[in-house]
């Protein structure tokens, strides 16, 4: 696995989560008391746009770290534990882009 991959992954998980946003804030839009949903089906619809609301910011918050990734790229901090200072595994970089700690410093 070359740089070229790493940064396409990174970009990719970029876009992917991008949607997954713009997903979410459609699904934690206000529902109005006016919209003749019954009531059992109204708590469960501000269940359900509570779950959204809290996976609306997990998706933010891996967004902003994907860019911080996304602007340590081709320096030497890239692929770097914020923590330790040790290098993160190819590995973990592929299947969590958005990490910016080590296995060992994420625990």
């Amino acid at each position: 696995m070359n740089l070229k991959d790493i940064k396409a992954k990174i970009l990719e998980e970029i876009a992917s989560t991008e949607k997954q946003i713009t997903d979410y804030e459609e699904l934690t839009k206000p529902i109005s008391p006016n919209d003749a949903i019954g009531r059992v089906s109204r708590i469960d619809a501000i269940n359900n746009k509570s779950v959204n609301e809290a996976s609306l910011r997990q998706a933010k918050t891996k967004l902003a770290n994907l860019n911080r990734v996304l602007e340590r790229f081709g320096s030497n901090d890239f692929g770097i534990c914020l923590k330790c200072k040790q290098a993160i595994p190819v590995g973990r970089i592929l299947i969590r882009p958005e990490s910016l700690l080590c296995v060992n410093c994420a625990s």
